[in-house]
């Protein structure tokens, strides 16, 4: 057992202050961005709207994420990542405490897609940030460190925000976002100033490519917004899927949920130090986390045993843990063909774009063709972005 526990510590070693101050204010920030989960409970109870606008409205916060994530690259790559970070976060602040005051349908799809805008923003500078602060033998570990950063906060978040709402009520849960978001700001104004920040990995193009005329990055870029596609169905049709299927109740269904964000903080760091000291190349990682995460579909669909459940939660767990440190290394060194800014926030995209469409199509599916239906197509999708993946892989190979 105290071997397992200093296997566990020594995962975490070895990274910079800035990385782990990079977590902490990821931390703040995403755990204070707590009026996303009840969104569409504010819409629908507080302001009367219908599903149909709803969905609207969910529809313009993926496309601020969008341009959000495509103007934050393009402005790192000009500006840098550090003033691109701070004015996400300070902006981010004025724009959830500014929501609250917009009623209108137009108003909020606007108010939506601007705060969606700011805040994402963010994304592809703090990758850029983390791999300036971070060794090349260390990337993978910080995006890793970074990851539990963001699920401990999606996880904290919705907890607080229930609290909040219960106390202070919708209004409450605006102000503390906004609250959160500057504090965030300023913690990153006071820790990580260029001045006395160290960058361990600092690159230098003289001739940068552009991220959008990389041929063999756009493949990546396709395998990812299958793998969000399916990915995020366990968190928008599955609790559906548990309740009327399997007729588990509330509290099951957030138990089965939050069994994933224990799986995570348990064994994602572990497992990333364990390929990264079997020297497998990123893609292969990937294309592992790929096939563990559409194979949890099948087992939905080849047994109506409750146990099923479990199992396919863990190979979507695990494949979740490969799939997203991974391919966002792949990222990141593929980055260093040109601008940065633009290659990350082509990474971002590529979920954003899941988030518009994936919701949307699996609830459709679900309501036209059933469940069994539904899983075989997120099956294929699994099967044609792992397929891509394996293309891409062999046509690197044999480049290098």
């Amino acid at each position: 057992m105290k071997k397992l526990y200093l296997s566990y510590i020594s995962s975490f070693q070895g990274l910079s202050r800035e990385v782990w101050w990079l977590a902490l204010i990821t931390l703040i920030n995403r755990a204070g961005t707590m009026v996303i989960p009840f969104l569409s409970l504010y819409l629908t109870q507080n302001l009367n709207f219908n599903l149909a606008d709803v969905g609207w409205i969910m529809t313009s916060f993926g496309l601020g994420s969008v341009v959000g994530s495509w103007i934050g690259g393009k402005l790192t790559d000009r500006i840098g990542y550090y003033k691109i970070m701070v004015f996400s976060l300070l902006a981010s602040a004025l724009s959830f405490i500014s929501l609250q005051f917009l009623d209108t349908f137009w108003s909020i799809c606007i108010g939506i897609f601007m705060v969606m805008l700011v805040a994402d923003m963010f994304r592809p500078a703090v990758f850029v940030a983390l791999s300036a602060y971070s060794k090349p033998e260390n990337k993978t570990r910080s995006i890793t460190l970074i990851r539990l950063a963001i699920n401990l906060g999606f996880s904290a978040g919705p907890a607080l925000g229930g609290l909040i709402i219960t106390k202070l009520s919708y209004d409450g849960l605006f102000w503390v976002d906004g609250i959160t978001c500057f504090f965030a700001g300023l913690l990153l104004l006071k820790v990580l100033n260029p001045k006395r920040s160290k960058v361990l990995d600092e690159v230098k193009n003289e001739a940068p490519e552009s991220a959008y005329t990389d041929g063999p990055y756009w493949v990546f870029f396709i395998s990812m917004i299958l793998f969000g596609f399916i990915f995020l169905q366990y968190f928008s049709t599955m609790p559906l899927f548990y309740k009327n299927v399997f007729t588990l109740t509330e509290d099951e269904i957030g138990l089965l949920l939050g069994f994933n964000g224990f799986l995570i903080f348990l064994f994602e760091m572990p497992l990333v130090q364990f390929f990264e000291k079997k020297k497998v190349t990123n893609l292969t990682v990937v294309m592992i986390g790929f096939a563990l995460t559409f194979l949890s579909f099948f087992m939905l669909n080849i047994s109506t045993w409750i146990g099923m459940l479990i199992i396919g939660m863990i190979l979507m767990s695990f494949g979740e843990m490969l799939v997203f440190p991974f391919s966002n290394a792949f990222a990141l060194n593929r980055s260093k063909r040109g601008n940065q800014g633009e290659y990350l926030a082509m990474y971002s995209i590529a979920f954003s774009v899941s988030h518009i469409f994936g919701h949307n199509s699996g609830f459709h599916l679900i309501e036209a063709h059933g469940f069994n239906y539904t899983w075989w197509i997120m099956i294929f999708l699994g099967v044609i972005g792992f397929l891509l993946l394996l293309f891409l892989s062999r046509k690197l190979n044999r480049v290098t």
